[in-house]
């Protein structure tokens, strides 16, 4: 296919994930505003005013980062896992990977629509945020590359948990049990600085740790673990991820239900 077509197919597959992530908008945007508000409030005003002060700033100020960053998370992953289980469940994929459409455009398609919906609800979060504090930039390029990382990364992971799934329930293992942990166990509402020398080190085994952190330098300059090392990190994954599902979707072996 030439690149006009390909850029033709990418841009029909994003613009499908766009639209259906704004029909079902109370599905889809709603209930992270909502959630998040309720951190705010809960974590924010009622348990912030006795913390007091958190690696050098008021604690709303502090958790802000780390909740927009769940919320990224989050959506970036489910919008993809859910969308593609979809159009396996519904065999509609399957039109798609017969036809000349380039697997990149395939693949790029779906997770850039998870990308959308990842900073869509980073600026809808970082909006109610400002209700309850004041934000700022610190380092705008560390900002953009953690937020934009990160939801790329972990709407390849969707992706991935959407091939590998053989029913409705396989897609909720991974939010369930690991990225909820993982997430509130990632410094979102403590600083490591806190914790004893054996639960930093263990901390340190967390990935979103760096994440939460280097989101947290980008926005407040503060930061528990070395950035730059971070956003390599977060760079290689994303790497290694995208490699991973391409070969997914080339062999196809787990597309069919």
């Amino acid at each position: 296919m030439s690149w006009s077509k390909k850029w033709i197919a990418f841009r029909t597959i994003l613009l499908k994930e766009i639209r259906r992530i704004l029909r079902i908008w109370p599905q889809t945007l709603l209930p992270p505003v909502i959630t998040m508000a309720l951190y705010f409030v809960i974590f924010g005003k009622m348990i912030g005013g006795r913390v007091g002060e958190m690696g050098g700033v008021p604690y709303m100020q502090f958790i802000v980062p780390g909740l927009i960053m769940m919320a990224v998370i989050t959506n970036s992953y489910s919008n993809v896992v859910s969308s593609f289980f979809s159009a396996k469940f519904t065999a509609s994929i399957e039109e798609l990977l017969v036809s000349p459409v380039s697997k990149h455009a395939i693949l790029m398609g779906y997770i850039s629509g998870g990308i959308f919906r990842g900073l869509i609800i980073a600026v809808i979060v970082s909006i109610v945020a400002l209700f309850f504090t004041k934000l700022g930039i610190e380092h705008l390029f560390v900002t953009i590359f953690t937020v934009l990382g990160t939801s790329i990364l972990f709407s390849l992971g969707g992706f991935i948990n959407a091939v590998y799934a053989r029913s409705f329930d396989d897609i909720s293992i991974i939010p369930s049990f690991v990225l909820t942990p993982l997430t509130f166990l990632g410094g979102v509402f403590y600083s490591m600085e806190n914790l004893s020398p054996f639960w930093h080190n263990i901390s340190l085994l967390n990935p979103i740790v760096y994440m939460v952190n280097s989101f947290r330098y980008g926005i407040l300059g503060h930061s528990d673990v070395n950035v730059w090392y971070s956003m390599g990190a977060i760079f290689i994954f994303c790497v290694v991820f995208y490699i991973i599902s391409y070969r997914l979707l080339s062999n196809g072996s787990r597309i069919r239900l």
